[in-house]
């Protein structure tokens, strides 16, 4: 899967889950300070990326991710590693 693959469908997830708009949910953005995402709602994305990607994400790793980048980085690593 490319960037703009994941990056999509982390879109439709944050969409589906906090109401945030596809288009507002680009690679630099900060889940807590661009996209005003509580930790509750960031762990029901995770959950969401894990069924979709097929990646796990534990807790600790979640509190690191903090941009949008940083999930499409992390599942692109995963994917590659499974």
């Amino acid at each position: 899967m490319t960037q703009q693959e994941i990056l999509a469908g982390l879109a439709e997830i944050v969409n589906e889950i906090a109401g945030i708009p596809v288009g507002e949910v680009e690679i630099d953005k900060s889940f807590v300070d661009d996209l005003d995402m509580d930790s509750l709602t960031m762990v029901e994305v995770a959950t969401s990326a894990e069924d979709k990607f097929g990646v796990r994400i534990e807790d600790d790793q979640l509190k690191e991710l903090k941009t949008v980048r940083d999930v499409v980085d992390f599942i692109e690593k995963s994917e590659v590693s499974a």
